[in-house]
C-alpha cells in the first residue's frame, strides 16, 4: 500500500483517483488543464481497463474501466493526472483464435499510442497471450510485471526558429544512413555522441555530408523497436530497426536517456541537419508489428483488437497473411488503423519537424479487398491532408504477397525506389562476369532516363524515380565489386538469408586482393556506378559509406550485425573515392544533364535535339544496336540539359578496352571522366579528334 499511497500522491486529492467519461479524442493518452484523458480502440472488447503502476512499471497499483463507449473507443479522463504516469491496458473480450479474437485480461498492453515506453521487452512465456505448447488455449500467466507501459508526457521543445530546407525534387540527392552505424567509428565525433542522434547532428557528421553536397539523409527506422526472439536467443540484435512497438517514440538506444531525452535529442539532431541545409526522412514501418505470427508476443494490437488489427488467413483467422515475411500484415483498410498510421506520420511532422518518409513494403499500405490499388484509403486521406501534403513520400514499391511487386503504380507525387534502375546499371558495369547478366542499351538508356517506359505512360515526374545501386539492403558498393556470391555466416542462417541474385562480380578474386590490377578494376567500377546513379535522370540515392569504400565482407543481409561489420569504417575510407562523389554531385546540382521533364527526341529549330543517343562511331543508334545485349558502349548527347544552355555529352563505355569515342561537331571539354582516381579530366577538343572513352569508365562533356 505504501507505493500506492506515493503513487496517489501525483492526483493531489489524497483519495482514490476516478475516472470520469472523458473525450474520444485525440487517441491516446493527452494531457489538459484537469488530467489525462485516455482514448483506445477496441472493436470487439467487452472491457477495458486502464491499469497504473509505480515509477519503474514494475508493481501494479490500480485498475480502473473504461466505461465510456463512443462508437468503438473506450475513453475516460482521470482527473488530476499529470505526466510522468505510468500505465498500461488489460482488455477483456472473447478467446476464440479461429475466430480472429485473442483478448487475454492476464496480459498488460502497450498504448498504441504511447509517446514514452517503460521497460525492456523481455522474451519470457509470460509474454504470449497464447500457451506455447497448446496454442489454442489462452496463457493464463500474468505479465505485468515485465510488459512494456506508456508513460504520460507533456513536453515542448525551444525549436530556435527551425525551419525545414524544403529542397526542390529536382536538386535531391539522398544519402541512405544508419543513425547508429553512421558515427559509431568516426574519429571527429565526440565518443559520448558516437551511435546517437546527437552523434548525427555533430559538427564532425554534418561536415561530412556537406562535403558531398548531398541534400538528404534518410535514416533506417528510428521507430522504437525489439530485437526478434531468435536474434536475442542467439546474442545478436537487431540493427536495422524493421521491428516496430512504438510508433510515436522514438528509438531510445540511439539516445544518451530513454523518454524525454531521446525525444529532444532527436529533434536537436534534426534542428541542427536543417539549420546545415540538409533534410531528415525516416524510414518507417507501417506494414508489420513486432507481434509476428500467431505464435508471436502479445505486446499491444493483438490484445486490443487482433481482427481488427491484423490481415488474418481467409481460410483460417488463428492465422495471419503473411505478405511481410515478417509474421503479420497491418489491416490499413481498417479506419482505426488507417487512423493511427496518419496521426503517427502527423507527429513525426508537427512535433520532431522530418521532412518526409520512406514507406518499407509499400504495397501493403495500398492493399484491399481486391488487392492494390493506386488510389486506397490511406493515399487519398495522405493526399489532402495539409501537413503531409508538403513532405516527401517514398515508397518501397514491393512486398511479398500476391501481386506485390508494384513499381510505377503508386500515385502521383509519390517517390519509388527503382529496383529495376539497380539490377539494370549493375548488369550494364558488371555484365558478362560471374554471376551477373549483361543487358541491352536500349534497357540502360531507358533506366538513365528515370525508366521512362514504366513512369512516363502513367503521368509520373522523372524525379519519382529513385535511382540507386546499392541500398542497406544487399552488397555494400564495395562488396559488390569484390564478392560473386553473399557471405552470411555471420548471421547464423546457414548463409540461405540474404539474395542470392545480386548481379554482383568480384573482378577476378573472391574477396579481399592484393592485386594491383584487381583493385584498380574495383576502384574504376565504383566510380562508374556513382556517376551513373549521380548523374541519371530521376532521384539518386546511396547508402552511406559507398562514397568511402565501406565492405561488410561480403554480407549482404547485416541486418542482425550491430557490430562494426556494418558500422563505418572511418579509418579506412577511401579518400579520393569520397572527393570523386562529391565532384560528381556538384556537376549534377551544377548543370542537371538530364533534366526534370521527360525527353521527346525531338530536334529544335537548329537541329539540335533534346536527345539523342550515340553509337561509338558518333552516328545514331540504329534497332538492331539497342537490342544488342551485352554491347557495352553509348552516348547520350543533350541537346537540353536542365540547367544552362550549352550542350553535353553523356558517355559510358562499360567495356574492358579503350574506345575512341567519335564527337559531334563542337569545342567539346571534359568536366568529368571516371577512369580519373578524382574524376577531373583537363581534355579539351584538338581540331576534329575523338575521345578517349576508356574502359569501364563515364565521362562528361561540355561544349563549349
Amino acid at each position: 500500500m505504501d507505493a500506492l499511497h506515493r503513487e496517489l500522491g501525483r492526483f493531489g486529492s489524497g483519495g482514490l483517483p476516478t475516472l470520469h467519461h472523458g473525450r474520444a479524442w485525440p487517441m491516446g493518452a493527452t494531457v489538459d488543464a484537469d488530467g489525462v484523458n485516455f482514448a483506445v480502440f477496441s472493436a470487439h472488447a467487452s472491457k477495458v481497463e486502464l491499469c497504473l503502476f509505480d515509477d519503474a512499471g514494475a508493481e501494479e497499483l490500480q485498475r480502473l474501466p473504461l466505461r465510456a463507449l463512443s462508437g468503438d473507443v473506450w475513453h475516460g479522463h482521470l482527473a488530476g493526472a499529470r505526466p510522468g504516469l505510468v500505465y498500461g491496458f488489460r482488455v477483456h473480450g472473447p478467446w476464440r483464435p479461429d475466430r480472429g479474437h485473442r483478448f487475454n485480461p492476464h496480459k498488460v498492453l502497450l498504448d498504441p499510442c504511447a509517446r514514452e515506453i517503460v521497460g525492456h521487452f523481455e522474451w519470457q512465456p509470460a509474454q504470449f497471450g497464447a500457451d506455447r505448447e497448446h496454442p489454442q488455449h489462452m496463457d493464463m500467466r500474468d505479465n505485468a510485471h515485465m510488459a512494456l507501459k506508456a508513460r504520460v508526457v507533456h513536453d515542448d521543445y525551444d525549436w530556435q526558429g527551425d525551419r525545414p530546407p524544403r529542397t526542390a525534387l529536382a536538386d535531391s540527392v539522398i544519402c541512405e544512413l544508419h543513425v547508429r552505424g553512421f558515427t559509431m567509428q568516426h574519429p571527429g565525433v565526440p565518443v559520448a555522441q558516437r551511435g546517437r542522434y546527437t552523434g548525427l547532428g555533430s559538427d564532425a557528421a554534418i561536415a561530412h555530408l556537406q562535403r558531398l553536397g548531398v541534400t538528404a539523409v534518410s535514416l533506417l527506422p528510428v521507430h522504437q523497436f525489439i530485437d526478434e526472439e531468435r536474434l536475442a536467443a542467439q546474442g545478436l540484435r537487431n540493427h536495422w530497426g524493421y521491428n516496430t512497438v512504438g510508433y510515436f517514440c522514438p528509438e531510445p538506444r540511439y539516445a544518451s536517456a530513454p523518454g524525454r531525452a531521446a525525444r529532444d535529442e532527436f529533434r536537436e539532431m534534426v534542428r541542427r541537419l536543417h539549420a546545415a541545409g540538409l533534410e531528415v526522412l525516416l524510414d518507417v514501418v507501417y506494414n508489420h508489428t513486432a507481434e509476428g505470427d500467431e505464435r508471436g508476443p502479445t505486446i499491444s494490437l493483438r490484445g486490443f483488437d487482433n481482427a481488427s488489427w491484423y490481415w488474418l488467413g481467409a481460410s483460417n483467422k488463428a492465422l495471419y497473411e503473411n505478405w511481410t515475411g515478417c509474421g503479420n500484415t497491418l489491416d490499413i483498410r481498417h479506419p482505426r488503423v488507417l487512423q493511427m498510421v496518419m496521426d503517427s506520420l502527423r507527429y513525426w511532422v508537427r512535433e520532431m519537424h522530418v521532412d518526409g518518409f520512406r514507406f518499407d513494403l509499400a504495397p501493403v499500405l495500398g492493399r484491399g479487398d481486391h488487392g492494390f490499388a493506386g488510389h486506397a484509403p490511406l493515399f487519398q486521406a495522405l493526399t489532402q491532408d495539409p501537413l503531409l501534403a508538403g513532405v516527401k513520400l517514398i515508397a518501397e514499391p514491393w512486398d511479398v504477397g500476391p501481386g506485390g511487386y508494384r513499381l510505377g503504380e503508386f500515385p502521383r507525387g509519390w517517390l519509388e525506389w527503382n529496383d529495376r534502375f539497380r539490377d539494370t546499371t549493375r548488369a550494364f558495369w558488371l555484365g558478362g562476369h560471374g554471376s551477373a547478366e549483361a543487358c541491352t542499351r536500349g534497357e540502360f538508356a531507358q533506366r538513365l532516363c528515370a525508366s521512362s517506359d514504366i513512369f512516363q505512360p502513367r503521368r509520373r515526374s522523372p524525379g519519382e524515380s529513385v535511382n540507386f545501386v546499392t541500398a542497406h539492403d544487399g552488397f555494400t558498393l564495395a562488396d559488390l565489386v569484390s564478392y560473386n556470391g553473399r557471405h552470411n555466416e555471420l548471421n547464423l542462417e546457414h548463409n540461405h538469408d540474404g539474395h542470392g541474385h545480386n548481379l554482383s562480380w568480384n573482378c577476378g578474386v573472391e574477396g579481399p586482393s592484393a592485386d594491383r590490377e584487381v583493385i584498380a578494376r574495383r576502384q574504376r567500377l565504383q566510380r562508374a556506378l556513382l556517376a551513373t546513379t549521380l548523374l541519371a535522370q530521376g532521384t539518386p540515392m546511396f547508402a552511406a559509406g559507398s562514397e568511402l569504400g565501406h565492405t561488410q565482407g561480403g554480407n549482404n543481409n547485416a541486418y542482425c550485425q550491430d557490430n562494426p561489420l556494418s558500422w563505418i569504417d572511418w579509418a579506412n575510407a577511401d579518400e579520393a573515392l569520397c572527393d570523386f562523389t562529391a565532384h560528381v554531385i556538384a556537376l549534377r546540382k551544377r548543370l542537371l544533364p538530364l533534366d526534370s521533364h521527360w525527353y521527346t527526341g525531338l530536334a529544335d529549330a537548329r537541329g539540335r535535339h533534346d536527345l539523342a543517343w550515340l553509337a561509338a562511331h558518333g552516328d545514331a543508334l540504329t534497332p538492331a544496336d539497342w537490342g544488342q545485349r551485352g554491347a557495352r558502349v553509348i552516348g547520350a548527347a543533350i541537346g537540353a540539359p536542365g540547367r544552362g544552355s550549352a550542350p553535353l555529352l553523356l558517355l559510358f563505355n562499360a567495356g574492358e578496352t579503350d574506345v575512341d569515342f567519335t564527337l559531334p561537331a563542337g569545342r567539346w571539354r571534359a568536366l568529368l571522366d571516371s577512369a580519373e582516381p578524382d574524376g577531373r579530366s583537363g581534355w579539351q577538343r584538338v581540331g576534329d579528334a575523338g575521345f578517349a572513352l576508356r574502359a569501364r569508365s563515364v565521362a562528361l562533356l561540355i561544349d563549349g
